[in-house]
């Protein structure tokens, strides 16, 4: 039967998924192509067979022909390759059985020229395709394991990201900065472009080989042609029957169109080859466990002007800063996810932070950094000024802190207020029990944890909870007295 008669069906999934980390084995298509080589070279190694026996009939007579038969009287080898039916390699070969049992009587002596026309096109056919099963199987192989290790590494992300986030509720979102579930989510992404680049440049590679097989495959039809037709033309001289008989086998090498094998097995096994309409890979559309959790959520980021910490520098340098559900407060160059690892430069505990109230586009927090980074190790506990854009921005910053900071609880428990300490604006948490202080005098006020600030924001430092101490607010312009006492 004709292979222009099918048509090609619908393809389905192919080699990858939407999954971050595909069942694939990447090196599928390459096996399988590598394998339809060998079903190619055992062909010709059949027809190199077949007509180096020819050669020995030739010069041995008639009887030596049963000896040709036997080299083609087994099935193709990997046979499942080629189609059955009539007009195809499989076809070829039965017609090549049949007419080789007719030419059992016949006698021809032509032993040199077959040796010196025929075979040597075969021999240089079946060295192409050893050539080009070489190409294949050694050129993706590298590939392959880049993929290889590029999912390991996405996997045990993935699951450390998992870990984290399943343990987030049971420790109360107090975890270390490098297990925070923001930074290991953050660290998937990182670690599932550079997978999308490997699978989409190995991808590429497939099909570029698979793009070349169409073309090949009618080279070694046209060889196999070539062949046929020399090995005709030698047995052309012998008697009208062997002639008819050879003639007989080369129309049945030139009825198959260069692309009937490769329609044919498009046909049975084009699920399982890359298709080249697919669109490739794209990280922003993959998803992943636990990546829309909430922890993962940040509740405010965007980036400040942040005043360094070396008291002989000047000026400020912009960062990409991100509040986190963990209570930390991160520091980055950017939001860049793809071109390096997203780690922080500086990570704040806020729970264990002192927080100053914004003073126009600025305002200051005091903390430690955790971040376990070389200049951590160098300040421990400082004071950080920061720059928003605007007044209002520094206030969505001020405000997005404060709830962060109060999360968890004060790092002491306060006492009740006395009675006397009942200024109108003083104001004591009623869901975290940490007292909010405003502090703009040049006098140095002391507190535990909470939130500092006003016109002017001087640096908090620590009080005993074992002593109770009142601060006083002053405005630049008439205000009123604010009074808080902590037992």
């Amino acid at each position: 039967m004709s292979g222009d008669s099918h048509a090609l069906p619908l393809r389905q999934g192919t080699t990858f998924s939407e999954d971050a980390v595909p069942d694939i084995d990447p090196t599928t298509t390459a096996g399988l192509l590598a394998e339809r080589l060998q079903a190619w070279k055992h062909a010709v190694v059949y027809l190199e067979d077949y007509v180096g026996a020819v050669e020995k009939v030739h010069k041995a007579h008639s009887k030596e022909y049963e000896r040709v038969l036997k080299t083609i009287s087994h099935p193709l080898k990997e046979g499942a390759h080629f189609d059955q039916g009539l007009g195809g390699v499989a076809g070829f070969f039965e017609n090549v059985r049949v007419n080789t049992q007719a030419m059992i009587n016949s006698n021809a002596e032509t032993e040199k020229t077959l040796k010196g026309s025929v075979l040597p096109i075969l021999e240089r056919l079946h060295k192409e395709i050893k050539a080009k099963h070489k190409e294949v199987s050694h050129g993706v192989e590298k590939g392959a394991k880049e993929i290889e290790k590029a999912r390991n590494n996405t996997q045990k992300h993935i699951e450390l990201l998992g870990q984290h986030t399943a343990s987030f509720e049971s420790t109360g979102g107090k975890m270390t900065p490098n297990d925070d579930p923001y930074i290991l989510q953050r660290g998937v992404v990182h670690r599932l472009n550079k997978q999308v680049i490997e699978e989409n440049n190995h991808r590429n590679d497939l099909i570029n080989i698979q793009d070349g097989f169409k073309a090949f495959e009618a080279h070694v039809i046209q060889v196999v042609q070539q062949a046929m037709d020399a090995l005709n033309q030698v047995a052309g001289g012998q008697a009208e029957k062997t002639r008819a008989l050879y003639t007989d086998m080369l129309g049945a090498a030139q009825r198959i169109p260069g692309d009937f094998e490769w329609k044919g097995f498009m046909n049975r096994e084009g699920h399982r080859l890359v298709d080249p309409n697919e669109p490739p890979r794209n990280a922003d559309a993959l998803a992943f466990p636990n990546q829309n959790h909430n922890s993962t959520k940040p509740l405010i980021e965007g980036s400040l002007e942040r005043k360094s910490r070396n008291k002989l520098a000047w000026g400020t340098q912009s960062g990409y800063y991100v509040v986190t559900a963990s209570k930390y407060l991160h520091e980055f160059k950017d939001d860049d996810n793809l071109r390096h690892d997203p780690k922080p430069e500086l990570s704040i505990y806020l729970p264990d932070a002192i927080i100053g109230a914004p003073s126009g586009e600025k305002f200051n927090i005091k903390g430690k950094d955790k971040s376990k980074s070389f200049s951590s190790k160098l300040t421990g506990t400082s004071e950080l000024q920061f720059k928003a854009h605007s007044a209002a921005e520094a206030q969505k910053w001020f405000d997005a802190i404060r709830v962060a900071a109060g999360a968890t609880g004060p790092a002491y428990e306060s006492q009740p207020p006395s009675p006397d300490a009942t200024g109108p604006t003083g104001s004591i948490s009623d869901t975290t029990g940490k007292v909010e202080k405003i502090d703009t005098g040049g006098a140095h006020k002391e507190q535990d944890a909470g939130i500092t600030g006003g016109d002017t924001v001087s640096s908090p430092t620590a009080i005993s909870p074992t002593v109770a101490r009142a601060d006083t607010v002053k405005d630049s312009a008439p205000v009123e007295e604010k009074k808080a006492t902590l037992a």
